[in-house]
């Protein structure tokens, strides 16, 4: 059977729309961090980071997330200045967002990623989190801040 045969006769205020995985990336010198949404597009989780060695083995890694999560979109965190204005980190990443559209031919959107590394920094020193443990998830929850900004950007649209 297929799914709109599935489908036939459920009323369509109760077919949840399932959306496209969308994965985000907090792109530093020395690691990636991740974060994938829920096939509902309502929560970012946070995956593990990877650490970067060369532009070969850090796409080889991220073509390993793109295919087990099935992304269809990605979200690059931006470095604005805190006036607003783009500097030498900000066009490192536009160009790196246009490798990955290059790459995967999937929409990449660029997202003002300003004081999430701060905040994640913020956020693990209050939960008590052993140094050593902080410096290895730093990444990663900045990359499920700046998803869920994006994630609930759309949702109020």
């Amino acid at each position: 059977m297929d799914s709109a045969a599935a489908l036939a006769g459920v009323p369509t205020s109760i077919i949840l729309r399932v959306e496209a995985r969308i994965l985000a990336l907090d792109v530093g010198s020395r690691t990636l961090g991740l974060a994938v949404s829920d096939p509902l597009g309502i929560t970012a989780q946070g995956l593990p980071t990877i650490r970067r060695k060369n532009r070969r083995a850090d796409f080889a890694q991220l073509d390993a997330v793109v295919k087990k999560y099935d992304v269809q979109e990605f979200v690059v965190g931006y470095p604005l200045r805190l006036s607003g204005a783009t500097g030498t980190q900000s066009e490192k990443m536009a160009a790196f967002a246009e490798q990955l559209r290059e790459r995967y031919e999937r929409p990449v959107h660029l997202w003002d990623e300003r004081l999430t590394t701060a905040e994640a920094q913020r956020v693990l020193r209050e939960s008590e989190m052993s140094v050593k443990r902080r410096s290895e998830v730093v990444d990663q929850l900045a990359a499920v801040l700046i998803l869920q900004s994006f994630l609930q950007s759309r949702q109020s649209k």
